[in-house]
């Protein structure tokens, strides 16, 4: 079992930067892949970006490539996201998410196991 907590969003000005963290409980952070995920209004959830349990594979969606990072610290138990170039279309509640896997290399994109409770972030234009 695995509890995941993001830290505050905010309000940003389009242009602007935030950074996102997560901090899990549980002993199996280190061998799970991290995902983070994002739900404007009135849309589905979707993903956002991902990196495995070997903190070198990520994936991102088209939409973030070269705006957002995503990294890790295994000692802490924590993944962080990154978020320059802000747009007002970055406008959403974002998830943390959590799947352990066999697999170092695995970046999933979806059939998350665990996930936080969301915070909100909000791109003024």
């Amino acid at each position: 079992q695995m509890q995941l907590t993001e830290s505050a969003g905010g309000l940003v000005e389009a242009g602007g930067s935030l950074k996102l963290s997560c901090e899990a409980s549980g002993r199996t952070f280190s061998r799970s892949a991290m995902g983070w995920f994002r739900q404007a209004p009135g849309k589905e959830r979707e993903f956002v970006a991902g990196i495995a349990w070997n903190g070198i594979h990520r994936n991102y969606d088209d939409s973030v490539k070269g705006r957002f990072f995503i990294s890790r610290d295994n000692a802490k138990n924590t993944v962080y996201l990154q978020m320059n170039s802000l747009k007002p279309e970055d406008t959403a509640v974002y998830y943390c998410a959590a799947k352990p896997l066999l697999h170092s290399h695995l970046v999933p994109t979806e059939r998350y196991d665990y996930w936080g409770q969301g915070t909100q972030v909000t791109v003024s234009s």
